[in-house]
């Protein structure tokens, strides 16, 4: 497609309206900017991206006082978990002899190694407290009563599986910290009513903490845990669609 000569001054702006009449720009923008509720709904649904969202939403229920966006921010921190997670995983090893050597590598010789690190931890602790300021919210402003009991369960189980993703984690570095705190949760699981021996081998893979209890517990951190969080926040964002979008103010 050859230009019409025009100044070089205007030269942007025909490439602008070249491009905005072209087949392949209209295949994606299928219809010009709406002017009326209609239209604007009909945008909403017909795309990916934006059918994701309600075409509308009660002026309260986005107050920054109702929500304080702690949905958002617990969905947020889990993305930055999410990439800094895989990034740490090029050089992680989950194996009793160099787990914490590796973890020393990642602060001192792995360029941004300790950056990356620190995010992933404050990224840790930031979920645990936004997911359960998020929890407090929605009992405090009644958001988990009818339609919502179900939507309820789901978001007290992602508390659950964000707390298992922290625990997890915890005993990952291999130093005296966290092979101390994850012992103490091993005898816990000793306790569990008339199954406390197989409590131990399912949760520790053994009856102590060892190579096998590590393996377990990187698997579970890194593979078991994140899938059924993304699996029940998918369903949990789908529900808040289903039962009529974000919950008013009382």
């Amino acid at each position: 497609m050859a230009f019409l000569p025009v100044p070089l001054r205007d030269l942007p702006r025909e490439i602008n309206r070249r491009i905005r009449n072209s087949r392949a720009w209209k295949s994606f923008f299928r219809s010009g900017y709406p002017d009326n509720r209609k239209d604007q709904a009909q945008i909403v649904i017909g795309n990916v991206f934006l059918h994701l969202h309600p075409v509308k939403v009660p002026t309260n229920a986005i107050r920054i006082t109702y929500t304080y966006c702690l949905g958002g921010i617990s969905f947020l921190l889990f993305l930055i978990l999410t990439i800094t997670g895989v990034l740490l995983m090029f050089y992680y090893v989950p194996s009793v002899e160099r787990a914490y050597n590796d973890i020393q590598a990642l602060s001192t010789t792995v360029a941004f190694g300790q950056l990356m690190r620190n995010l992933h931890r404050w990224a840790a602790h930031g979920m645990v407290l936004s997911v359960f300021l998020h929890m407090m919210r929605v009992f405090y402003t009644g958001a988990y009563k009818p339609p919502r009991e179900f939507n309820w369960v789901i978001g007290v189980t992602l508390l659950f599986v964000t707390f298992g993703m922290s625990y997890t984690g915890y005993l990952l570095p291999w130093d005296q910290l966290g092979i101390w705190a994850i012992t103490i949760g091993l005898g816990f699981a000793g306790y569990t009513p008339f199954f406390g021996e197989q409590a131990k081998q399912l949760i520790f893979g053994a009856l102590e903490i060892n190579q096998d209890s590590l393996l377990r517990f990187y698997v579970l951190h890194v593979i078991g845990l994140p899938l059924v969080a993304a699996v029940l926040m998918s369903v949990h964002f789908w529900r808040i669609r289903r039962d009529g979008g974000i919950s008013t103010p009382l």
